[in-house]
């Protein structure tokens, strides 16, 4: 199959969002619970969270266009807190049936039968049912205009993780944890760990193709002159 952009544009609506929505790959499958001013809470899926640094560590997520009431960005607004909590393979209907279009006043949490958990004396719901919870607390909104979405960024201020999912160098092993990622719109993934390699310097690099000599010639002086970059933390 080859599309152009306007074979893209000339698709029926819902073609159109099934396709562009997956064709990224997996996506992390995340429930954000927040509270509003008078005390009712919130509970919605995402798939859009995305790493922005470890230092300090920041998480984003891309609220669509405000022209309908958007409750989590609205709750984020009015009390500058949030939670962000993986969504596990026993629960993923509830978790999807969160992206319904619910009144303010009927929580999520109860209709879809998760449980809000509230720890560290922190201002929004955890997921009691969710084996990764993190406490965020609201840092900027940025506005897209090119169509008109949000990303909003957070800095993580709680983070719960069962420990013996976690290496003592930081590696958080998914699919112990049997969560999910999210495929499309509406497609649901389970997580198997493949594969895990060291941190990927330039001279441990395998010999996958011989490069030409020149080449790598080019590499080893340019290191030696400027030093290797590191990726963004």
């Amino acid at each position: 199959m080859h599309l152009t952009a306007d074979d893209i544009r000339a698709s029926n609506r819902i073609k159109r969002l099934n396709l562009i929505n997956a064709i990224t790959g997996i996506k992390p499958a995340n429930l954000i619970g927040t509270i509003n001013q008078s005390g009712h809470t919130n509970l919605a899926i995402f798939s859009s969270l995305v790493h922005l640094g470890s230092n300090p560590a920041l998480l984003g997520f891309i609220v669509r266009p405000t022209t309908v009431p958007r409750h989590t960005y609205q709750n984020i607004m009015h009390t500058g807190y949030y939670t962000i909590n993986h969504i596990p393979q026993a629960h993923i209907e509830q978790a999807h049936y969160t992206s319904a279009k619910f009144p303010a006043h009927l929580s999520e949490f109860d209709t879809c039968a998760f449980t809000p958990s509230y720890r560290a004396n922190f201002k929004a719901p955890f997921v009691a049912e969710c084996p990764v919870q993190i406490g965020m607390q609201f840092v900027q909104s940025i506005p897209i205009p090119t169509n008109n979405t949000i990303l909003v960024i957070g800095k993580i201020v709680h983070l719960f993780i069962p420990d013996a999912a976690v290496t003592a160098a930081g590696h958080i092993n998914l699919e112990q944890l049997t969560t999910v990622g999210i495929g499309g719109l509406n497609s649901y993934y389970a997580l198997k760990k493949i594969g895990q390699f060291d941190y990927a310097h330039l001279h441990t690099v395998p010999n996958f193709a011989s490069p030409p000599k020149t080449l790598a010639k080019s590499f080893d002086t340019h290191e030696a002159t400027i030093g290797l970059s590191k990726p963004n933390e």
